[in-house]
This record gives structure tokens, C-alpha cells and sequence, in this order.
């Protein structure tokens, strides 16, 4: 038994355990062999360079990829097998790189269309503005930085603040593990430090996973980093002892 299986043991509190992941496609391991572990209320960064299987990783997570080998719990809960709308509902939230919100409604209507009732056609029917989904969207809204402009269509708002409405459509369905591809890529310096605080605060209630290539922004959030090269662990831990290892400088940051 390794010793990552044994420290799991020791301590089921983990919000995420993955163990042994391996995915092959047409014999090439785009992720191998791959193990690490998240705690409840943290921020993970996984860096590294391109082709290194990041975004391979929160495939295999919210079920887009099925893992040849391996295993994904979650809260204690198998993952590996579920489907994706399934993971969903597990309580994971997954924002891609690019924003997918509905630029003709107005931010109120983004953030009310993604509240949990409307998930199945009987409840998108019998679906109610009700106080209940009014209040749990102006706190998301307030959340996001975007309380001052409910009433605005989407298409109107910044490219920033346009990636806080989808983080903000993830949260209203009130994940326990989100997963971010890129965040802050094409955000201003602004943009960037507001990013960082709205992670602070939403990690008070869960986990999150973040790819990110701006090490500034890593620096600003991240509680542990995960650096992959080539499908494997190259490093990790805090953002310091990763910087100092010479083989992330050499593979990674020293470019």
C-alpha cells in the first residue's frame, strides 16, 4: 500500500482524494499515474507548462474524460464511474476558460436561471421568483461585485466582470468544490486583486481548484501548488518551495 493511500486513511477529511489517476489516449498518457489530495477550504493551484495534462485533470474531475486507471472521491464519494450531470449535482462546479453566459439577459437573469431549482424540466416549470431565489441572487450578485448592476444585460459588462457572473452562476448552485480554467486571463491588474479576494471569500464554504499561468495572481491565492509536466507531479506544496525547486525552474519558470 503506498504511503499516499496510508496518509489518506489517517485522515478522511480531504475534499478531494485522487489516487493512481492515469488517462491514455491512442497509448499516449496525457495524465499518469497521478495522486494528490485537497483539504476543505483550499485554494489549489495547478501550474506547469502547455501539454502538461492541467486542464486534462478537471476533465477527468467533472467527468468530460473517463480515467483508464485511478480513482477521484470526493467528500468520500467515488467519482470515477458518474456522469457529469451527476458530479453536478455531487456538488462540483466547473468554469471553463471561456465565459458562457447569456449575453441577452440581464445579470439578474443569468445568476436566476442557474438556481438550483430550475435543474429539471418539472422545476424549471413550476420555477418562481420567489424571496427566497431574489435574496440567494443579490448576495451571489454582492459576492461577485456585481450587486450595481443586476438589471444590466450581460453583454455590456467587462471581460472581468464577466468571468465573476459565471464564477457567480457556479455559486449559486452552491458547490462544495469549483474549478477554475484561467480566471484571470485578460483581466486588468484591477480585475486580477478583486479575482483573488472573491476566491478568499467563496473558499470559506469550499474547496477550489485553479489552472493559472500568472504567477503574480498564484502568489496572491494559493495555499498549496501542484506543478505537472508531462501527466506526473513535478512539485509540490506552498508557492515558495515551489519557486526554489530547481527542476520547476528549469521546466517551468525559467522560461
Amino acid at each position: 500500500m503506498s504511503a499516499h493511500v496510508i496518509s489518506d486513511q489517517m485522515n478522511p477529511d480531504f475534499a478531494l482524494a485522487v489516487e493512481g489517476l492515469t488517462v491514455s489516449f491512442d497509448g499516449f498518457k496525457a495524465v499518469d499515474d497521478l495522486s494528490f489530495y485537497v483539504d476543505q477550504n483550499e485554494i489549489r493551484v495547478i501550474i506547469g507548462p502547455n501539454g502538461a495534462g492541467k486542464t486534462t485533470v478537471l476533465d477527468l474531475i467533472c467527468g468530460r474524460t473517463r480515467a483508464t486507471f485511478g480513482s477521484i472521491r470526493f467528500k468520500g464519494r467515488e467519482l470515477t464511474r458518474l456522469k457529469e450531470h451527476d458530479i453536478v449535482l455531487a456538488g462540483v462546479g466547473r468554469k471553463f476558460q471561456t465565459p458562457s453566459i447569456y449575453d441577452d439577459l440581464t445579470v439578474f437573469e443569468n445568476l436566476e436561471i442557474s438556481y438550483p431549482k430550475g435543474r429539471n424540466v418539472l422545476g424549471a416549470l413550476t420555477f418562481r421568483r420567489d424571496a427566497a431565489v431574489r435574496e440567494r441572487v443579490e448576495e451571489v450578485a454582492s459576492t461577485i461585485f456585481l450587486a450595481d448592476r443586476l438589471n444590466e444585460r450581460a453583454e455590456y459588462l467587462s471581460h472581468g466582470q464577466k468571468q465573476w457572473l459565471e464564477i457567480g452562476m457556479l455559486l449559486i448552485q452552491d458547490p462544495e468544490l469549483l474549478m477554475l480554467d484561467e480566471p484571470v486571463a485578460g483581466m486588468s491588474v484591477s480585475e486580477r486583486k478583486k479575482t483573488a479576494e472573491l476566491l478568499h471569500t467563496i473558499i470559506r464554504d469550499r474547496s477550489v481548484i485553479v489552472i493559472e499561468h500568472d504567477m503574480k495572481f498564484v502568489e496572491d491565492i494559493a495555499h498549496k501548488v501542484t506543478v505537472l509536466h508531462q501527466g506526473k507531479i513535478l512539485s509540490e506544496g506552498p508557492m515558495a518551495k515551489v519557486q526554489a525547486d530547481p527542476k520547476v525552474i528549469e521546466v517551468y519558470l525559467g522560461h
